[in-house]
């Protein structure tokens, strides 16, 4: 048998009178419930929107892009791009050409990301899921047309149903720029808005897409692209992604960048690990200003405790028993807590996942706060509230054995 153990369970379970310690002990545990419950809720809803924001950027950034080493664009090889669309869990190849450019649309002007892109990605686009206004369309015959983010359609009054065109600048790349007549120097194509979507704020505010065509006429470019985009089949792991960036490294040469979806925006993710590590971070911060209620009651317990102490003093036990006796006694404390808060707070985020009964405000892209329980956050939360528990129980323990009871 466990001395120290059977000792402690007995102290925190046994029946005892109602006393300010019991009350204190008590709030302890209730605290370190709510702190863990809170914690687990917290990170399970972060999740959510992390998913959230994730799934919006697929709709926009591939799971592999093929990009030059230097320079901004490059003529792609038939031959070797046909060898990448063969690779196992390969869905699409998509060639794309971006830049930055200058939009007038019936008086209203302003910059805008263009993304041109061939015929096959006006097939199988992502974004024609969503669509706000018209549709994905960028063709009409043989006009070409353009699609724009809901934020930048917004700003420049574009509407699909007006009938006015938007006209397209970017400066010529093979004519000096001239004072006397700067139109010369500049090139323009125009068409009409078909669609509006929606991803997020940011990608709706600067994105337009537009026929690959055109897009290579407005910036002189005959057969050049800035990136091959491939898509891969939804059932393909990370794991096989990794392996066939690898293959398609083998295929291309060391003259391109082969990036997964966080390299290509390495900033954004990296932001979203920082947040989750602040957030966490700051909540366990809280739990450990909860834990020191364990502090203050386990203090009042040795004390209240001495004729005890010296009793099992006399019966034999050594300091170091008694230490752990009250350390232990310390640490149920908070692991009671800690167990009814994961209890508590993985119970009612796995609910919110399931059945999304906690509604979001406003016009949002879901109904429903987003929540994704995932076991290493438990993992983590368990080891984190379980470690500030024992280090706060062994605070107290350590002094006072000896020096109040002695």
């Amino acid at each position: 048998m466990n001395l120290p153990l059977f000792i402690a369970g007995r102290y925190l379970f046994a029946k005892k009178s109602h006393n300010v310690i019991n009350i204190i002990s008590a709030i302890s545990a209730i605290g370190m419930a709510i702190g863990t419950a809170a914690l687990i809720i917290i990170l399970s809803i972060y999740n959510g929107f992390d998913e959230l924001v994730k799934s919006t950027l697929s709709n926009v950034e591939p799971d592999i892009m093929i990009s030059p080493a230097k320079g901004k664009v490059f003529v792609p090889d038939d031959g070797l791009i046909a060898q990448v669309a063969s690779l196992p869990g390969v869905k699409h190849c998509h060639k794309t050409l971006e830049e930055n450019v200058f939009v007038d649309y019936d008086e209203h002007q302003g910059v805008a990301k263009a993304k041109g892109v061939d015929e096959e990605y006006e097939k199988d686009s992502p974004l024609i899921g969503h669509m706000t206004t018209g549709e994905f369309s960028l063709h009409k015959g043989e006009i070409p047309q353009m699609v724009a983010g809901a934020g930048l359609a917004y700003k420049m009054g574009m509407n699909p149903a007006f009938l006015s065109s938007a006209i397209i600048y970017f400066p010529a790349r093979d004519r000096n720029f001239s004072l006397a007549n700067p139109a010369a120097s500049i090139e323009s194509v125009s068409m009409r808005p078909a669609g509006i979507f929606t991803v997020n704020q940011q990608i709706d505010e600067e994105l337009m897409i537009m026929p690959l065509d055109q897009m290579r006429q407005l910036l002189g470019y005959e057969e050049e692209v800035s990136g091959i985009e491939i898509r891969m089949d939804e059932e393909v792991s990370q794991k096989d992604i990794r392996k066939t960036i690898g293959e398609i490294k083998g295929i291309m040469g060391p003259g391109f960048k082969v990036l997964d979806r966080f390299r290509q925006n390495t900033s954004l993710y990296k932001m979203m690990r920082y947040e989750k590590a602040a957030i966490f971070l700051i909540l366990i911060f809280i739990i450990i200003i909860i834990a020191f209620n364990i502090f203050g009651s386990l203090t009042m317990l040795i004390i209240e405790k001495k004729d005890d102490i010296e009793t099992f003093r006399s019966l034999g036990a050594t300091d170091r028993t008694l230490r752990k006796t009250f350390t232990l006694e310390g640490w149920l404390i908070s692991l009671l807590g800690l167990a009814a808060g994961l209890v508590i707070g993985t119970g009612f985020a796995l609910l919110q996942q399931k059945f999304g009964f906690i509604k979001m405000p406003g016009n949002f892209l879901v109904s429903a706060y987003p929540v994704i329980v995932k076991w290493s956050d438990i993992l983590l939360t368990i080891a984190g509230v379980a470690l500030i528990g024992y280090l706060i129980a062994l605070l107290p323990v350590k002094n006072n054995i000896t020096a109040e009871t002695r």
